[in-house]
């Protein structure tokens, strides 16, 4: 696969609709032409402790940022005829759809091609897991950021062009 966008949501709560952080890297032709990050208003608008944990955003950080229709209208054009790649993408798909339910928004049934279920037929158990930061090693790309959302973006972004 050499055209594609990989992208990946944090949320605030276990709601998958409250993405508070996108991040976006656009591959075309086998490199990296576009990013995209950013700080999403939540919805629901709260945070639950154990995603603060993760992620390390709160409530302060997001209460200026602009909602997500506001964002996706900068993201969808980036994006238009690209599949989405996701490490564990049944979460991202599923925070994608949620948000666009949530604000009754049109979905355009992008599709989504999954790294996590890609590495674990690759690698199968010659890795000791197959987390984010574990497949993105074993792929050489070196994850210092986890969980920050284009971090772990641009990290799927290498996987997918390792094994996909």
């Amino acid at each position: 696969m050499k055209d594609f966008a990989a992208i990946d949501f944090e949320t605030a709560n276990e709601q998958r609709s409250s993405v508070c952080s996108v991040g976006v890297v656009v591959v075309r032709g086998g490199q990296v032409v576009d990013s995209f990050y950013s700080l999403i208003h939540p919805e629901p608008e709260y945070y639950q402790w154990f995603c603060q944990e993760v992620h390390g955003l709160c409530a302060e950080d997001t209460f200026d940022a602009p909602v997500f229709p506001a964002v996706w209208e900068k993201i969808a054009p980036l994006i238009e005829g690209l599949p989405l790649v996701a490490h564990n993408a049944p979460f991202d798909e599923g925070c994608l759809k949620e948000a666009f339910s949530v604000y009754q928004m049109d979905y355009p049934d992008y599709t989504f091609y999954d790294t996590l279920a890609a590495a674990r037929r690759h690698f199968g158990c010659r890795l000791p897991n197959h987390q984010l930061p574990t497949v993105a090693a074993a792929c050489g790309y070196d994850l210092t950021q986890h969980h920050h959302a284009l971090a772990d973006a641009e990290a799927c972004a290498m996987i997918a062009l390792k094994i996909l």
